[in-house]
């Protein structure tokens, strides 16, 4: 890129912008030196906000982490008490949601509320005290926004695990893939001599955790398997298949 000259506020005799190089100008000051490397375009990535539970039960433990000691940040308006608490009431919530009804769910979202809440103050502290810094930002365990607007192609889903569900269903869980819109279930029933017959759609999922697939044939093994999709590409490579018996 060509470089702009410096110019001083005035003209000279021929009424032309008076520049550094002019001839027989003596420069008689300094150039304002840069502040360091701020980046002053670096936020603080809020996507927490609209993460799976598991998701934003992975980022409250990053924060608790990071910001526990940290003193770049000494005076945060939420202590990594008043968050500890926060989030084990969450904790368990989420555990009681999975055993109970709409009770438990209501209970288990009003927790995620007040979770993301004190997030937020946080995450509005964390920002005006980097003040452009990304290594002080990322010390705190909370992600940076990039601005790099480009997309890149998505990482390979890994499935954490498959557990059965109710009578003809199972569940599949896979680790979050990062910039992921949803993620696409198949399967396919073994066969004779462990061959899988022809690969099924199990369904879209916007959550990575227990995504239902159903109308199974208990006693019966089956092979899933998940991508994910978004990102440069529109979809990630399969994931390896994983077996298991439905009852």
């Amino acid at each position: 890129m060509t470089q702009k000259p410096l110019v001083w506020d005035g003209n000279d005799a021929q009424n032309k912008p008076l520049r550094w190089d002019t001839p027989g100008l003596t420069w008689d000051g300094f150039v304002p030196a840069t502040k360091g490397n701020k980046q002053m375009n670096t936020r603080v990535l809020l996507g927490f906000a609209n993460a799976d539970d598991h998701a934003l039960e992975e980022r409250v433990e990053a924060v608790i982490k990071g910001m526990t000691g940290n003193a770049a940040f000494p005076s945060p308006p939420v202590t990594m008490a008043e968050l500890q608490a926060s989030f084990t009431g969450f904790s368990a919530a989420l555990g009681a949601q999975q055993i109970g009804g709409m009770a438990a769910t209501s209970a288990k979202n009003d927790a995620r509320a007040e979770l993301i809440g004190l997030l937020r103050q946080l995450a509005a502290y964390v920002q005006k005290v980097s003040d452009g810094n990304m290594t002080t930002l990322l010390s705190s365990g909370f992600e940076a926004a990039s601005s790099n607007r480009a997309q890149t192609p998505l990482d390979q889903p890994v499935i954490a695990k498959v557990e059965n569900g109710n009578s003809g269903q199972l569940l599949v869980t896979i680790k979050p893939v990062a910039h992921a819109r949803t993620y696409e279930v198949r399967y396919a029933l073994i066969g004779a001599g462990g061959t899988p017959g022809p690969w099924q759609g199990g369904g879209l999922f916007t959550s990575s955790r227990a995504m239902p697939v159903s109308g199974l044939t208990r006693g019966e093994d089956y092979a899933i398997g998940v991508r994910a999709i978004g990102g440069s590409t529109g979809y990630s490579d399969w994931s390896d298949s994983v077996t298991h018996m439905c009852t």
